[in-house]
């Protein structure tokens, strides 16, 4: 069959990307979750450095980031749960 591409003979093609299109707002919480704590960690680390005052800046900056990124993923979910 010249010109033609092979067709997927299961249609599995289409059903994981339906997947991946239905997930695809809980990966983004759980982004948003693991990005703000990330953040917040490597915040509290420079800053502890440029200060001179660690432990306490990373702690309190990785706890702040952590509070921020738990009320993000609670909203996204939560918003979620409406649609």
């Amino acid at each position: 069959m010249a010109g033609k591409e092979p067709n997927d003979r299961s249609g599995k093609g289409d059903d994981i990307a339906t997947s991946y299109r239905k997930a695809q707002p809980y990966i983004n919480a759980s982004w948003q979750l693991s990005g703000s704590v990330l953040l917040g960690t490597l915040l509290g680390w420079w800053l502890d450095k440029k200060f001179g005052t660690s432990p306490w800046l990373l702690l309190g900056c990785s706890l702040f980031g952590t509070g921020i990124g738990f009320y993000a993923f609670f909203k996204a979910v939560i918003a979620l749960g409406k649609k």
